[in-house]
């Protein structure tokens, strides 16, 4: 299609769940809930992990950064659908939408990372004791946060400049509630043969270096627990992956289906409940999952509760 034979868009709409008015209102509150309960979860977290001295271990480094990125990655999307719930066909200027993907992408991208270096973390403590204190320094684990916020800018970075290269000069209705990439190249009028790809291998390749990671460290792990010879030693060591494997299996099922399954094997209707599952409900999930699995955190937080209304 020439572009030369259209307006050039300025503004996207964004259709959103629903244009149920009674939907509508029961997912305004809905959603409000979830974010009020995702914002107070995961600050919570990290403040815990800030002013307790018994969390400041790399373990909990990582936890409090993977708690900054849930907030950083919902926050992205679910204020802009919150308001799309109280504004139908919500207006989104054209860089207003970029930034959004990109921020979106960036905390996605980032948690990839963090629990790659999770696991990393799990297996020199379980496997590896005695090295611990060396492998997992403070400039080691510098270097491993700031690798991963470095990873997440750099797959944003792919995905935005493949966006500036497309041309929009046709219809500017997003089917979704927020600027995912899909969406946006189905209303582009340039030739996304090459775009569509690219931001594909780039999540790909993040996919399978992260997965690879965290197979390898459990299969370490599950080696080690294996012939450990106390029953006790077994449980507390299962105990301290259990949580970070429930997130994983979410989160990476999620991303998986959304960004590196081909987009003719699901519909638009998937496409949103699965894109909801990983910027909603599981930055309001992972709290949850650390904390009551935890007993370090459940501990630190019964004594910051207690110092509170004492």
């Amino acid at each position: 299609m020439e572009a030369g034979n259209h307006t050039s868009v300025t503004e996207f709409i964004l259709l959103g769940l629903t244009e149920d008015p009674t939907l509508c209102v029961i997912f305004f509150v809905l959603f409000l809930g979830i974010y009020v309960i995702i914002l107070v979860g995961n600050i919570t977290i990290i403040i815990l992990i800030v002013s307790c001295s018994q969390l400041h271990s790399p373990m909990y480094l990582f936890l409090g950064h993977l708690a900054f990125v849930d907030i950083g990655c919902s926050t992205s999307v679910t204020p802009m659908m919150i308001i799309g719930f109280l504004r139908h066909r919500l207006a989104l200027p054209v860089a207003g939408c970029e930034a959004q993907l990109c921020s979106m992408v960036m905390f996605g991208s980032a948690d990839c990372f963090l629990l790659a270096v999770m696991a990393y973390d799990r297996y020199v403590a379980i496997c590896l004791p005695l090295f611990y204190s060396t492998r997992m320094s403070p400039r080691v684990c510098v270097l491993l946060v700031g690798g991963s916020y470095l990873g997440g800018c750099v797959n944003a970075w792919t995905f935005g400049s493949c966006l500036l290269t497309l041309l929009f000069c046709g219809p500017n209705q997003i089917d979704h509630f927020f600027c995912d990439f899909s969406p946006l190249l189905k209303l582009s009028c340039s030739d996304v043969s090459t775009t569509e790809i690219i931001p594909s291998i780039s999540s790909g390749s993040i996919l399978v270096v992260t997965v690879f990671v965290i197979a390898l460290s459990y299969t370490c792990i599950l080696s080690t627990i294996l012939k450990m010879r106390s029953t006790e030693g077994r449980h507390k060591a299962f105990s301290t992956c259990t949580s970070h494997l429930t997130a994983v299996t979410l989160y990476y099922g999620a991303i998986t289906f959304v960004y590196v399954m081909p987009n003719s094997s699901y519909s638009t209707e998937q496409n949103r409940v699965v894109s909801v599952f990983y910027t909603v409900v599981i930055p309001m999930l992972n709290p949850l999952i650390y904390s009551l699995r935890n007993r370090d955190v459940k501990e630190a937080l019964r004594k910051a509760m207690f110092r509170i209304y004492s």
